[in-house]
């Protein structure tokens, strides 16, 4: 028999103001379980079938492109991942924090990754002169498969949410800054040096501030 799910979710719109002020409430939802039911579906429904005005980010729906990222009971998560039937009855969902608080589930992780890549320059750095009609200079496997393995974070902000530095130091880079910076040191067409790098995050707002605390380890949906 399938379960009856209890999803209490975290409202806010900006455009609704009692006495001048925006109030975040939360906003309880009952539905049926279904079989392979996500999170990401489960918000789907509910906003299909009891509250079409419910704000939430999706695209890809298949853990490529981040957008659903949000708290999951206390946890950062990608809602099209998280399977319902991995959870208790009851469900609380709250956007992901330190991201500008948009609508309800919704946040605005690009105002963030942008100045993001821009301060930590991610891009490569070459005096060539590129061509783009030339054949890209060859890399060695296991110099390409670590570049790879870098590039292979979607940005969804799992990573800054569950970071205990990033809560407390509002300019914290976070692991998604400093994956950045590792990609690009490790990629042979970049012609920065180790000095270079250093004067990009040599801080305590880039790799001093870490604590080690590994909550970006725990948290990569990667």
């Amino acid at each position: 028999m399938a379960r009856e799910l209890t999803i209490k979710v975290l409202r806010y719109d900006p455009q609704q103001k009692s006495n001048g002020s925006v109030k975040a409430y939360f906003q309880e939802y009952k539905i049926k379980e279904a079989d392979s039911m996500t999170i990401y579906l489960a918000l789907t429904q509910i906003r299909e079938t009891l509250d079409a005005g419910l704000s939430f980010d999706f695209v890809c729906r298949a853990g490529i492109c981040g957008s659903c990222a949000m708290m999951i009971n206390g946890r950062p998560k990608l809602a099209c991942r998280t399977l319902t039937k991995d959870l208790p009855n009851e469900i609380i969902l709250l956007p992901l924090p330190t991201f500008n608080l948009i609508k309800d589930l919704s946040v605005n992780t690009g105002v963030w990754m942008d100045a993001m890549s821009k301060r930590v320059e991610s891009w490569i750095h070459s005096s060539k002169e590129i061509d783009i009609a030339n054949i890209e200079e060859p890399v060695e496997p296991e110099v390409a498969d670590a570049v790879f393995e870098l590039d292979r974070c979607i940005e969804c902000g799992c990573c800054v949410a569950g970071c205990g530095t990033k809560l407390i130091k509002e300019d914290f880079v976070g692991a998604v800054g400093l994956n950045r910076v590792a990609r690009f040191e490790c990629d042979p067409h970049d012609e920065r040096t180790i000095d270079d790098y250093y004067e990009l995050v040599g801080d305590d707002n880039g790799i001093f501030g870490c604590m080690t605390l590994l909550g970006c380890e725990d948290t990569c949906p990667k």
